[in-house]
């Protein structure tokens, strides 16, 4: 109905109509700019050692959001005297922006996005490495650079077989043929993955082969404990380095949840320079995934924290390319960002508060775990896990709150005592009392937990989807009520459209400077590397 309201309106504009039309015909030039285009061409010395970083679901928000947490907890930054304190490779000499539109949405998931990083060639949602009819393929960067007798390196921070990693090495007509995309992986001539492991490794019904023991059947190396993983060698063959600690969805765990002595994906990244590093070179792609996964769940702590992991993953590159700098090309890049995050929040107007985060500890996923065990019956350790009526008690409950986010429930007097202390330049007691709920806070939190108490199909309607996108309601609400205390706003628990960051440091750099489409990534790469840009051949399916 609103469709054919929409088309009346149109035929009485014309004029709108043809300058839709000529903006389309912009749009689509932008995406042709092709591997001949002046901007994606390099006539300078080719690079033998690539990396390609992308940041999944990482805009400049995400950037941005991490530089500011940094200079507000280790530079007292404040609103009268602002800072931020940069990146790694926010630092690069080389910097750009693109548009990551897919082939059929202006808001693009992950399967195109990394298609058109990995191929210069766009697709649809949900489709790696094919063309949008699926009937063409599409050759990847790391599949020329094999050809070429360089070696390939695939980390990611979620299971391997994911849309962004898989855009590499498979071709599939959905992201979500995960043992399909698995397959490819071990049919594929990849020299080392890791990080995390199969999703669905014996397929979606669990009634196949598992993709481990056919990994191992194929003569590769499958290493699941940290000391095998730190020990690996070169000339031990292919290596499929498998975080110890895996997800339910066989990611590694946040950041920010990461115990010491774990693995993280900075380790996961210098292993693969150790074992791949040899006289052909080689092409590194390290994915810090779960970046988006947070943003998706619209919690800014575990965010920022994972986007850390991520720079110290970029800091291995660096250091390797201290030792052959006119031989290396990082390039760093976002695939599109994810929760339409925001600096800038109504209720804290031109004001930000960012060390409010550091009262978080965890992620929202380890307190999902605490509210299910409430909700079954297991009290905490702090108080009863039911009230004098048989509910289950949210004052009981709140102790948990404070302990993973930081957050107080203070009474008047406690508040009052606080603010005088304050006043009187009590450094502590400020903080303390900036981290108390408003009245309209705590019933926001409150109704929330009621909510979680509840079983999900009884919770799942549109509104509760609106509220709290399908994730655990009060996980949501109280990232929410940290976040805006913060001075940080989300708009959505999917991806939006807006252009994302580049940056590029080594031989080659200056060639990704300036606002260009995502597919342009590809095209400046190979060109870098010396290497063919081949047009899309006949694609035929497996199934």
């Amino acid at each position: 109905m609103k469709t054919k309201k929409i088309t009346k309106v149109l035929q009485g504009l014309g004029f709108f109509i043809v300058g839709f039309f000529i903006i389309s015909l912009a749009i689509a030039g932008m995406a042709a700019a092709g591997p001949q285009d002046a901007d994606n061409v390099w006539s300078g010395k080719t690079a033998k050692y690539v990396f390609m970083f992308i940041g999944d679901g990482m805009g400049l928000q995400q950037v941005s959001a991490a530089e500011i947490y940094l200079g507000a907890t280790k530079n007292n930054a404040t609103n009268s005297n602002p800072g931020i304190e940069k990146l790694t490779f926010s630092r690069f000499e080389n910097q750009g922006m693109i548009t990551t539109y897919s082939a059929n949405s202006f808001i693009t998931d992950s399967a195109p996005a990394a298609t058109s990083l990995a191929t210069g060639y766009k697709t649809d949602n949900g489709v790696i490495g094919v063309d949008p009819s699926k009937t063409k393929k599409f050759a990847t960067i790391a599949e020329l650079a094999k050809e070429r007798g360089m070696k390939v390196g695939i980390v990611s921070s979620v299971s391997i077989n994911h849309a962004t990693p898989a855009a590499f090495y498979a071709h599939v007509p959905s992201r979500n043929d995960y043992y399909g995309i698995g397959l490819q992986l071990l049919d594929s001539e990849v020299d080392y993955f890791g990080g995390g492991g199969f999703n669905q490794p014996t397929g979606k019904e669990k009634d196949k082969k598992s993709l481990y023991d056919v990994a191992v059947e194929r003569g590769i190396k499958v290493l699941r404990s940290r000391d095998a993983i730190l020990a690996a060698k070169k000339g031990e063959g292919r290596i499929f380095a498998i975080n110890p600690i895996l997800d339910a969805d066989n990611a590694m765990p946040y950041e920010i949840d990461r115990t010491q002595g774990e693995l993280s994906l900075a380790d996961f990244t210098r292993k693969g320079i150790e074992l791949l590093d040899n006289e052909k070179g080689f092409f590194m792609q390290v994915e810090g995934g779960k970046i988006d996964w947070t943003c998706h769940a619209n919690d800014a702590a575990t965010s920022i924290i994972d986007t850390f992991a991520f720079d110290d993953a970029v800091k291995e590159a660096v250091e390797f390319s201290q030792k052959h700098p006119e031989e290396t090309l990082i390039v760093i890049v976002g695939d599109h960002e994810t929760g339409g995050m925001s600096i800038g929040f109504a209720g804290t107007e031109y004001e930000t508060f960012f060390e409010k985060i550091a009262g978080q500890k965890e992620s929202f996923l380890e307190f999902d775990k605490k509210i299910a065990a409430y909700r079954a019956g297991k009290a905490g350790k702090e108080g009863k896990s039911e009230g004098k009526s048989g509910e289950k008690s949210f004052d009981g409950f709140f102790p948990e709150i404070t302990k993973s986010f930081g957050l107080l429930r203070l009474t008047e007097t406690e508040a009052k005592d606080l603010a005088e202390k304050a006043k009187a330049g009590d450094a502590a007691a400020a903080r303390r009392l900036a981290m108390n709920l408003s009245s309209i806070e705590l019933d926001a939190i409150r109704g929330a937990f009621q909510r979680s108490m509840t079983e999900g199909k009884v919770r799942g309607d549109e509104q509760m989807f609106l509220l709290y996108g399908g994730y655990e309601p009060l996980s949501v609400q109280v990232t929410h009520v940290l976040n805006q205390k913060a001075g940080i706003g989300w708009t959505t628990y999917a991806h939006t459209g807006i252009p994302v960051p580049v940056f590029a440091h080594g031989q080659g750099a200056e060639l990704f400077n300036g606002y260009y489409d995502n597919t342009d990534i590809a095209w400046k790469t190979l060109s870098v590397m010396g290497l063919p840009a081949l047009e899309p051949t006949v694609f035929k399916s497996q199934k």
